[in-house]
């Protein structure tokens, strides 16, 4: 566990503004808005996705801020989604970071007349940068630890 006694108020402030950039990340993408969604990320950035976890080769590798579209646009085919960030390290050095987060991301969607829920345990190792005094995903490779699939059955939302 990390100790915070020696954190200067800059350092705290960076902290912070890195744990609310995850949880932007998250907010744009359960709210669709994929302008902001792609606004947190740096114009030269790098997205790496394995969706068969960690020790398999990358399912997608992207490079430019607008490489990310096609990705988030995806989202769209939900008819909801619910991301829930969990535990998050941050390491800071100076206006570079690196980090690592976890999510629970719920995406509900209709298959064959039935309404089915998709839970993936998704895990992020990310590197930071500053620019213009806020802070930005560098570089963001998402693992899909596990995904579990299976009917709906809830009777509430749409």
């Amino acid at each position: 566990m990390a100790r915070h006694s020696g954190l200067t108020a800059v350092q705290a402030a960076d902290r912070l503004a890195i744990r609310e950039l995850f949880d932007a990340y998250a907010h744009c993408a359960d709210t669709r808005n994929l302008e902001g969604q792609k606004s947190l990320f740096t114009e030269d950035t790098k997205f790496v996705i394995f969706m068969d976890g960690v020790g398999t080769n990358p399912s997608q590798e992207l490079h430019g801020r607008e490489s990310l579209t096609p990705i988030f646009e995806n989202l769209k085919s939900y008819d909801k989604t619910t991301h829930f960030n969990g535990q998050s390290t941050v390491i800071l050095n100076g206006d570079t970071a690196t980090g690592e987060s976890y999510c629970l991301a719920h995406h509900l969607y209709q298959a064959n007349g039935e309404r089915m829920i998709m839970i993936a345990s998704l895990r992020y190792i990310d590197k930071f940068a500053k620019v213009d005094g806020e802070w930005m995903f560098a570089e963001r490779y998402l693992y899909a630890d596990w995904i579990e699939t299976r009917p709906s059955t809830s009777i509430t939302g749409s």
